[in-house]
């Protein structure tokens, strides 16, 4: 059976797609920029700004499922700019601690309304 988890902190999905899936024991989250609830909001102006954002959208969906970081076990990193990688990878820390998920990091040409990274995860629920 599969399960929509929709939070009310985090944007709602400009697309067809769902904030995230829950199955069995398995929760996938779609990636997140850093937008607010109503997805209308500017960005934040720093890559900083913009990475804990998406690490708050994330908790909320999170928050959500009845999960937490610490349930998470891969994460997918996408940069507009791979020379912001130090910054969104100290962010990004300060959200996880040991043993911290798999992950990639991959710089992409352009990611939607202009954002500088997304995050996605896969949760272990069980």
């Amino acid at each position: 059976m599969l399960t929509p988890i929709v939070s009310a902190q985090a944007p709602a999905p400009i697309g067809p797609y769902s904030q995230a899936i829950a199955a069995g024991p398995w929760l996938f989250c779609s990636g997140q920029v850093a937008l607010g609830p109503t997805g209308t909001e500017a960005l934040p102006a720093s890559v900083e700004e913009q990475a804990h954002k998406v690490m708050q959208n994330l908790q909320a969906v999170l928050a959500e499922a009845g999960a937490s970081f610490g349930q998470v076990v891969k994460t997918s990193i996408f940069l507009q700019d791979m020379a912001d990688f130090a910054t969104v990878n100290q962010v990004y820390a300060s959200y996880l601690q040991a043993p911290y998920p798999a992950r990639e990091t991959v710089a992409v040409a352009g990611l939607p309304k202009g954002a500088r990274v997304e995050i996605s995860c896969i949760v272990y629920l069980g």
